[in-house]
């Protein structure tokens, strides 16, 4: 699956998209997840959402699952039918996202 996985970075359109497009849906996930001007945890489910729909357009549908109970720990989507784990970093100076 790691091999598929760096298919995104060797995808140049697909990398240009995501340079232009990423931390704009990450603002507006703040956005949503704000009250009184503090970002809530909820940020986290939604910018994974938005890592999921990544997924999705480049492997499609069929070969990325996202019917996983939110009991199952660490995984929050199937990728080929290995599990994933997104993890994303709030930050002023330092922010990111990481895939397990």
């Amino acid at each position: 699956m790691t091999s598929r996985l760096i298919e995104i970075f060797e995808d140049e359109k697909l990398v240009e998209k995501v340079k232009r497009r990423l931390s704009y849906l990450f603002q507006l996930a703040e956005l949503e997840s704000s009250r009184a001007g503090k970002t809530g945890m909820e940020v986290g489910s939604v910018r994974e959402r938005i890592i999921v729909a990544l997924l999705i357009y480049k492997f499609g549908e069929a070969n990325v699952e996202t019917e996983i109970p939110i009991t199952e720990p660490e995984v929050d989507a199937k990728l080929f039918g290995e599990p994933v784990s997104i993890k994303t970093i709030t930050g002023k100076s330092f922010g990111g996202v990481k895939l397990i």
